[in-house]
C-alpha cells in the first residue's frame, strides 16, 4: 500500500488541494494535517479497543467530559438527530459503556453517564497520551507554548467553522 500524503490524507489527490508552496507556510499546513490524521488513528485504535464505532466513542467522550447529559443535550453536542442519539444511547447502555440515571437536579428527567469501567478503560487508553504530550511540551519555552496554543486555538475555530459551513451548505 502506498503512503498517503500528509496534506491530502485519506482522500488522495481528491478534492484538489489549495495552491501549495514549498515554504514554511506549507510545511505548517502539512504538519497540521498530519497531526489531525494521527489523532484520527488514535481515535480509531481507541474505538476498536472499546469495541465501539467512532460516533459512539465521540458520545462517550462528550458525556465523560461533563459527567452527565440528557439525550437532547447530547444530540446537540454530537450533531446527531434525536433518533440517532437514542439508538446510540441504547447501544452503549447494552454494551455496558453508559448508564441511564435520574437527573439529581430534576427527578423528572433522565441523564446518561459513562460507567466506571468505561471511564477507567478510557483513562488507560488516553492517560498515557496526555502524559506523553505533557513531557513533549516541557521542551518548549512559555513564548513557544503561547504561539503553539494560539495556532491550535485558531485552527480549531477554523475547523469548527468549516464543519458548520458544510452542515449548513452541503455540497449536494
Amino acid at each position: 500500500m502506498s503512503k498517503q500524503s500528509p496534506v491530502t490524507g485519506r482522500w488522495g489527490s481528491f478534492p484538489p488541494a489549495a495552491p501549495q508552496d514549498s515554504g514554511p507556510r506549507q510545511a505548517a499546513a502539512d504538519a497540521a494535517a498530519a497531526f489531525g490524521a494521527a489523532a484520527d488513528e488514535v481515535d480509531d485504535a481507541a474505538a476498536a479497543a472499546l469495541h465501539v464505532n467512532r460516533t459512539d466513542l465521540r458520545i462517550i467522550g462528550l458525556i465523560g467530559a461533563v459527567g452527565a447529559m440528557t439525550a437532547g443535550t447530547l444530540a446537540e453536542a454530537a450533531h446527531l438527530s434525536p433518533a440517532a442519539t437514542t439508538a446510540a444511547i441504547q447501544r452503549l447502555v447494552a454494551a455496558g459503556h453508559l448508564r441511564r440515571d435520574t437527573d439529581p437536579a430534576d427527578r423528572r428527567r433522565a441523564v446518561v453517564t459513562v460507567t466506571p469501567a468505561t471511564a477507567e478503560a478510557v483513562g488507560r487508553i488516553y492517560g498515557p497520551i496526555a502524559e506523553a504530550g505533557h513531557r513533549l511540551l516541557t521542551g518548549y519555552s512559555d513564548a513557544d507554548l503561547e504561539l503553539i496554543t494560539g495556532f491550535l486555538e485558531a485552527g480549531r475555530r477554523m475547523q469548527v467553522d468549516q464543519a458548520d459551513r458544510i452542515r449548513t451548505h452541503p455540497a449536494r
